[in-house]
């Protein structure tokens, strides 16, 4: 299965940068450093390069918005509805709901998509990076944070690297501009991109050093939250979507950012605004250690 044996070698990237933060090699500035320039610039590139391959008409283009923004919009709903039953605490459920909604896409889910179903198909990934970016900012924000956020903030946030490397690829895809791009832009873009998968396993492994894996492993709350983020919601979401979808790539895709673990901006928006940074870590690095199993099994039961 071409999902696992790429699931198993970003493990074993994750092991290596695992083993740079122990010795502290790959320590807390570098890993700042490093995640500054996947965000920035090699993500940014990895997805303007899917649009050098390929066009998208208008109309995938918001079939894709539109099953994109329904997919959270019902993520939403059972996070508001499950996470209160599990922790009753207000001041507490509020980060567990984001890392519900919100997968790890730029770190884990574009690396994991290129590798299975190309370049190309990261054209519309990158769709499903438009509401995200919407909601881990405003919804996000006010469930972390539990304050209203401002329109200039919503507007500030929303203008990143990731947004505009989107918008470009859109637009370079419906234009057709993608064949006027000069060959040496083009592959210093996918030259950019490639760097993206290992830096950001070698960062996710760093990041587990120190963590409290174990008691993790011992918290039943979090042990459920766990089943029902990585397997159950995907699971019973790909049996709905795949009456939606008739396209392999698509429908793989969606299974992909449906399985990711929980995203790391959960964990840097608590520690931004105070919330529960602790508990958003422990869960990220769970979710992530056992994605190696649960995205394949994911996968296979899917029929994806």
């Amino acid at each position: 299965m071409i999902l696992l044996q790429q699931m198993i070698i970003l493990f074993l990237i994750m092991g290596a940068g695992y083993f740079l933060g122990k010795k502290r090699i790959l320590d807390e500035h570098v890993g700042k450093a490093l995640s500054w320039m996947i965000v920035n610039i090699s993500n940014p590139a990895l997805i303007v390069s899917g649009s050098f391959g390929g066009g998208m008409k208008a109309q995938e283009l918001f079939f894709l918005l539109f099953l994109a923004s329904g997919i959270y919009a019902v993520l939403i709903i059972i996070a508001e509805l499950l996470v209160p039953l599990i922790w009753r605490r207000e001041g507490q459920n509020g980060i567990f709901k984001v890392l519900l909604v919100f997968s790890n896409i730029g770190f884990m889910g574009f690396p994991i998509i290129s590798a299975v179903y190309g370049n190309e198909s990261l054209l519309k990934a990158s769709v499903f990076l438009i509401p995200f970016n919407i909601l881990i900012y405003t919804y996000g924000i006010r469930q972390i944070s539990g304050k209203k956020i401002e329109k200039g903030e919503i507007v500030g946030n929303f203008c990143n690297a990731g947004i505009i490397a989107c918008l470009c690829a859109l637009l370079i895809s419906i234009t057709g501009a993608g064949e006027k791009i000069p060959l040496l832009v083009q592959k210093t873009a996918n030259m950019l991109g490639e760097l993206t998968a290992p830096l950001s396993m070698m960062v996710i492994g760093a990041s587990f050093h120190g963590m409290n894996v174990k008691k993790a492993l011992r918290n039943k709350k979090i042990i459920f939250f766990t089943v029902i983020k990585m397997i159950i919601l995907p699971v019973l979401g790909m049996l709905v979507i795949r009456h939606l979808v008739k396209n392999t790539a698509t429908e793989g895709i969606c299974m992909v950012l449906l399985a990711t673990p929980s995203g790391s901006m959960a964990a840097m928006l608590a520690m931004e605004y105070d919330g529960d940074y602790k508990g958003a870590s422990e869960v990220i690095a769970l979710t992530t250690l056992l994605s190696v199993v649960t995205m394949p099994l994911v996968s296979w039961l899917c029929g994806v």
